[in-house]
């Protein structure tokens, strides 16, 4: 699974009500995963990233990996690779891209085939692999910890593949604010200031997105829904003491109208994006 706001194009309806407590995970296999979807995925990103990963997320992401030259960093579920060149531009030492979706990867391999700094794997990130050796100084996964339907075992291979000591970032959509299907935008107009409505958070949901909507035939995608204690729990369970947790806000800004000033106040007060850095226990 890759990294984006993997802009949502569209949310249908959610699945019946369930008592609190996580769903069992997944077995491997058992979802058509992003392959499906890669080609409108990799021109939704492209190399450059949307508008909100080159103005929030890609830089918040380098400023909390603060990657020194020649480290070894791992950029988990890479997708086609949109981290990597701010990588190399901080002059990591090598860079170890994995992602579960063959198509992903080749489009990353295109991208990347003529730097012998980059090495790009196959491979669930969830699941024990050659990668998850300790050896790497950094490692990253951005925009993807809602995509990964075995949150506790993708925490545990990422502190496997990193030294003591070895930091690790992962930036993902809120989980207070921005949970679809369950949380929306409304107008209080007596008020005159637009407010963010919740209407789940604290039980973990698989949410089916849909992609391509209006064009019939769209392909299905799963959002990974956990409140904030479980990500952050099975990050520490797994070894890797949170460090820092920072909130990322959106840099839009609405056009003037009578809306503006409350929907921009909204803006600075509703986080897009949460972002965690952790560091691996001796």
């Amino acid at each position: 699974m890759p990294p984006p706001p993997r802009k949502r194009p569209n949310f249908p309806g959610s699945k019946p009500w369930q008592r609190p407590g996580p769903p069992p995970p997944k077995k491997r296999g058992s979802e058509q995963g992003w392959d499906q979807v890669a080609g409108w995925y990799d021109k939704l990103v492209g190399d450059k990233g949307s508008d909100y990963h080159r103005n929030v997320i890609l830089p918040a992401a380098m400023r909390l990996l603060a990657v020194a030259p020649g480290e070894k960093v791992l950029d988990l579920c890479c997708g086609q690779g949109v981290l990597v060149p701010l990588l190399l531009e901080a002059k990591a030492g090598a860079v170890t891209g994995v992602d579960a979706s063959p198509q992903l990867i080749a489009s990353a391999s295109q991208r990347f085939e003529k730097d012998k700094r980059v090495r790009l794997i196959v491979a669930d990130a969830c699941a024990p692999g050659p990668w998850a050796d300790g050896s790497h100084d950094a490692a990253a996964c951005i925009m993807a910890v809602h995509d990964v339907p075995d949150l506790p075992a993708m925490a545990r291979q990422t502190a496997a593949a990193l030294k003591p000591g070895g930091r690790f970032v992962a930036i993902f959509m809120h989980p207070c604010f921005r949970i679809p299907q369950q949380s929306h935008w409304g107008w209080d107009e007596g008020r005159k200031l637009q407010f963010r409505r919740v209407d789940r958070y604290g039980v973990p949901q698989e949410i089916p997105i849909l992609t391509h909507p209006g064009q019939g035939g769209g392909l299905t995608t799963t959002f990974y829904h956990r409140p904030v204690g479980e990500v952050l729990s099975a990050f520490g369970k797994a070894g890797l003491a949170v460090t820092e947790c920072e909130e990322l806000f959106s840099h839009r800004r609405s056009q003037p109208g009578p809306r503006a000033k409350g929907e921009n106040r909204a803006v600075q007060e509703f986080p897009v994006f949460m972002a965690i850095s952790c560091v691996k226990l001796p």
